[in-house]
């Protein structure tokens, strides 16, 4: 990940949670632990890589948990750690900034891009 520049507290969120896929695996974790397979379910338009490259950054910085079991194939299961169920807050404000933002485009006729 690249460094803080400005020492901003917005920055340094922006920095870990920036991108388009980051707060949306939150956001589906938030309702419990998750498979691999499952996220790709729940977000089809993510690529194998980008899925895999974004849960390795949540996990790097203590958000995400990853475990391991034993079984034949393994199976993988992501979960939030209690720092990354800290997030719920921000999930929260920004589905209602979504909502508030389409519906904003549809009373200017400006339909959805």
């Amino acid at each position: 990940m690249k460094d803080n520049i400005s020492g901003c507290s917005v920055e340094e969120a922006m920095r870990l949670l920036g991108g388009r896929w980051r707060l949306l695996l939150a956001s589906y974790l938030l309702d419990g632990p998750k498979r691999f397979n499952a996220l790709r379910r729940d977000i089809p338009a993510i690529s194998q890589r980008m899925l895999t490259l974004d849960l390795r950054a949540l996990e790097e910085a203590g958000l995400v948990k990853r475990t391991v079991f034993p079984t034949v194939p393994v199976t993988v299961e992501y979960e939030l750690t209690l720092d990354g169920r800290r997030l719920e807050p921000v999930v929260e404000v920004m589905k209602q900034f979504g909502l508030w933002v389409k519906s904003r485009q549809c009373v200017d006729g400006v339909g959805p891009a």
